[in-house]
């Protein structure tokens, strides 16, 4: 009470302390907690500055990105490095989404030199829903990094190939973009620059897309052939996967299986391959070793496409149903019964319904169950292209039911057979069984004079060769999961950074380059 009565009269004063007179390691305590205070005013005044920031517009961040990219193609084509367009093709992915039409107009009347390509592009690009008024015009200006002139013929296939992705991302555009691919690829045809290689192979693969979009794709065949061999001349890995790709496709698209099988036979996939175009190759591989017979093979290189196809739930969701849904019926055929996982995937889940549907009749050996849901959806089946191999599955239907009927019954009437798996008569029961007796799928003995099947003991699995070969086919698949992991690692340049970015801009472009890791091959794996 005293003190705070004394409090109260008059203001306690503390003396200054004397530093001079006190010890070294009271002075040291007492400068390093100054410091930290400094330190902590500072870092809190950069933090209020940072907060001041305004975040720039999208059209500001638009402008800037096309302006980095511009930089990057130029940089690169002094240098002669090929690979950091891969860099300028990925940032497509964010491009399309958020470039507008009078940013992209400007950027072609900068970077198109020729008076009648650029009076094309101008007349094929969109217009803005609303016009601008001439105030607008005047804040609005597109101003792109000054660089020497003239511009290299890689910055017009940059700005081609931009304004080509917007139009076939509009399908009622689909006549203007047959007309700019059209016009595209002859142009790039004129060069001979390996920095050129990747804006050919993505121009080709939108010039087959317009033509399947129109319903001509038999047409581009010769020209798809005659770029391929120029590629393999000119040892573009990239041309070559892309070109290849499209190839089969094109074969696959008109049924022609045998000369996919013989273009496959006689081509090698190249080895420094892109993840996107060597999962679409894994797929058609599938497709053609699934109709040849080879299941085995088939089932193996369609797993694989869906593993190398990019994870994003929704990104590349047409390819990974294709996939998925041809591994269905191959693992079916195969006679093994598909994980009900593979049915659940959110994304995927209502278009496989029908599959699942299928399976299950497959699994409980119903054949009329079997044979309602292929009528049902025979158009499904028929757009799959599919429906010849689920023909091919009425026979694996009727030997798991006789699995399940020789499990079950030690001895058992051929006409109740028929009967259980909804044949017609015993005749055809016995004739059914027999196959499946020779084909080693029951083992089991049929008396003909008194029309019964005997069922024989089952040994022992564990004594059989079964478990080594399961094992070895484990180990195979983890080989080569290595060997595809070694070759896919990507090294640094030894000579250096030669695009003049520092390591903060490095960093800021890596991370821009995760975020649309996934993005940049939906195109790649368009179906």
């Amino acid at each position: 009470a005293i003190l705070s009565q004394a409090s109260q009269d008059q203001s306690i004063s503390f003396p200054p302390i004397n530093l001079d007179a006190m010890p070294e390691a009271e002075k040291k305590d007492v400068e390093m907690k100054d410091a930290e205070s400094k330190e902590g005013e500072k870092k809190e005044g950069d933090k209020k500055e940072k907060k001041e920031e305004k975040p720039k517009d999208p059209r500001t961040l638009l402008i800037e990105n096309i302006g980095r990219n511009l930089k990057t193609i130029n940089a690169a084509v002094n240098a002669g490095d090929s690979r950091v367009m891969g860099r300028i093709i990925r940032s497509y992915a964010s491009l399309r989404r958020t470039v507008t039409p009078d940013v992209l107009r400007a950027l072609i009347e900068e970077t198109v030199p020729d008076a009648s390509r650029k009076a094309l592009y101008l007349e094929l690009a969109p217009v803005a829903d609303t016009p601008m008024t001439d105030e607008e015009k005047e804040k609005s200006e597109v101003k792109f990094p000054q660089l020497p002139k003239p511009y290299p013929p890689e910055m017009e296939a940059f700005s081609a190939l931009l304004l080509l992705t917007l139009l076939i991302d509009k399908k009622e555009m689909k006549e203007s973009a047959f007309k700019l691919a059209s016009a595209i690829v002859p142009w790039l045809k004129t060069f001979n620059r390996r920095t050129l290689d990747i804006f050919a192979s993505r121009a080709y693969f939108y010039l087959s897309l317009t033509y399947e979009r129109k319903g001509q794709l038999s047409d581009l065949r010769p020209e798809l052939l005659a770029a391929y061999r120029t590629a393999c001349l000119r040892h573009d890995a990239m041309g070559q996967a892309t070109l290849l790709n499209l190839l089969l496709r094109n074969y696959l698209a008109y049924n022609l299986y045998e000369q996919a099988l013989k273009l496959v036979q006689k081509t090698n996939f190249p080895e420094s391959r892109p993840n996107a175009q060597y999962a679409r190759y894994l797929l058609y591989i599938g497709q053609i070793k699934a109709v040849q017979l080879e299941y085995s093979d088939s089932h193996s290189k369609l797993m694989q496409a869906i593993r190398k196809a990019p994870q994003a739930p929704n990104v590349a969701l047409g390819f990974k149903l294709a996939a998925t849904k041809m591994a269905v019926i191959v693992e079916l055929l195969m006679g093994g019964i598909p994980e009900r996982s593979m049915f659940m995937q959110k994304e995927l889940k209502e278009q496989l319904r029908p599959y699942y549907a299928l399976t299950q009749a497959v699994r409980t050996g119903d054949l009329n169950a079997f044979k309602e849901q292929t009528q049902k959806h025979d158009q499904l089946f028929k757009k799959d292209k599919t429906l010849t191999l689920i023909n091919r599955l009425r026979y694996n239907v009727i030997k798991t039911g006789l699995r399940d009927i020789n499990l079950s019954y030690s001895r058992i009437s051929l006409q109740d057979i028929a009967t259980k798996l909804g044949l017609d008569t015993a005749q055809d029961a016995a004739g059914v069984v027999a196959k499946a007796v020779v084909d080693g799928v029951i083992d089991a003995s049929i008396d003909y004079d008194q029309q019964f099947l005997r069922s024989t003991q089952k040994f022992d699995l564990y004594s059989s060769c079964e478990p080594q070969k399961a094992l070895h086919k484990r180990i195979a698949f983890c080989l080569q999961m290595h060997n595809d992991t070694v070759k896919a690692m990507a090294y640094p340049d030894e000579s250096g950074n030669k695009d003049g970015e520092d390591a903060e801009e490095r960093r800021e472009r890596e991370k821009r380059e995760l975020a649309d890791v996934d993005d940049d091959d939906d195109d790649d794996m368009l179906l």
